[in-house]
């Protein structure tokens, strides 16, 4: 997933938001026969003699399938949303809008991630979700710039072009770490990352550097053999380990279902553990689902989480709130939300098998 399409999710989320939550969406428990034949003929469900059985969960990717969802396809192929009574449906909404789709119960569960959050969790009208898990336990996203050209870290993006999906928290960042590390942030050439590839964008010199989450054009940049020079956000200023991706849900969902959630991470903490221990059979079940993905890149990508699913964490899923709260208080220290947003706003571990 490049930051570009993930920047046209954040505004589909907080256009949702501003709107307000009370829509005249159809709650998705409500579409259990439909769920379970479409699950059954994409073979992303139980068994169809015991379709009837289960209980329908629909879950929002925030993108098209990739290495961040593998832990749910893999789940799914190996039946442990059945064993646990669920009949778990994977969609692609419009313009990877998973946030307005589980705030308007049109799906119990799905992918968001914590910044992106922020613009609905501190608005006049947040959104009625909650992040249950993370998928990944640090933020792997950095600055790749093509190699040599003195970008090696974040003082030398002053001067040069960065290529911005135009977002303000985005840009809050990007000032940040330029400063922090010793560079002028007013010497910056924002410019549109028009590319839907970060790795094409740079080869065809469109910018400079550009945001990229390691696990995927990182991983391509290297798959291609194209020189790049990268460094961690998290490295520069702490306060930028916040956590993307996580999982979210329905807020009503939670209170009426509290077990079926409890029963939907036991399963996918299953899922990510598998994935965790057989990088490359988890990599086939995902390309089932999604055989356009180039599978070296997608292996070379698994091989990589492997090792940052859980990572220095007790278990999966597991979020530490002081480094949620800590990326909050910047936010609202920094002015870029309408209202501020508390400790503990938005985030609950009481769901995860480790609770």
């Amino acid at each position: 997933m490049t930051r570009r399409t993930f920047a046209v999710a954040a505004a589909a989320a907080m256009a949702t938001a501003l709107v307000g939550c009370s829509s005249g969406a159809s709650d998705a428990q409500g579409t259990s026969d439909e769920q379970s034949a479409q699950s059954t003929q994409e073979g992303q469900g139980a068994p169809a003699a015991a379709q009837s059985s289960l209980a329908p969960i629909t879950f929002a990717l925030d993108w098209t399938p990739n290495t961040n969802h593998t832990g749910l396809y893999v789940a799914l192929e190996k039946s442990f949303y059945a064993e646990e009574g669920l009949d778990v449906l994977l969609v692609q909404p419009p313009d990877g809008d998973a946030d307005a789709l589980v705030g308007t119960k049109n799906a119990q569960v799905g992918m968001a991630f914590q910044d992106i959050m922020a613009g609905y969790l501190g608005s006049a009208d947040p959104l009625p979700v909650t992040a249950i898990a993370t998928v990944i336990q640090h933020n792997t996203s950095g600055i790749m710039s093509r190699q040599g050209e003195g970008i090696e870290s974040a003082a030398g993006m002053a001067g040069k072009r960065y290529g911005t999906w135009d977002a303000p928290i985005e840009r809050a960042i990007i000032e940040n770490i330029v400063a922090t590390d010793g560079g002028d942030p007013a010497t910056i050439e924002f410019v549109p990352a028009n590319s839907t590839d970060e790795v094409s964008g740079l080869r065809a010199d469109q910018f400079d550097s550009v945001w990229v989450f390691a696990a995927w054009a990182l991983q391509n940049a290297q798959v291609q053999g194209f020189p790049v020079d990268y460094f961690a956000i998290a490295d520069i200023n702490p306060v930028f380990d916040y956590y993307t991706p996580v999982i979210i849900a329905n807020d009503a969902w939670l209170a009426e279902q509290p077990d079926q959630a409890k029963a939907f991470l036991r399963a996918t903490a299953k899922g990510y553990e598998y994935a965790m221990a057989h990088p490359e059979e988890a990599v086939d079940i995902l390309l089932k689902a999604a055989p356009e993905i180039d599978r070296d890149l997608a292996l070379s990508s698994q091989e990589y989480l492997a090792d940052q699913y859980v990572a220095d964490a007790p278990a999966w899923g597991v979020i530490d709130p002081e480094r949620w709260n800590a990326f909050y208080r910047w936010l609202n220290e920094e002015g870029l939300v309408e209202t501020e947003i508390p400790d503990n706003t938005g985030f609950s571990n009481e769901y995860l098998p480790t609770a």
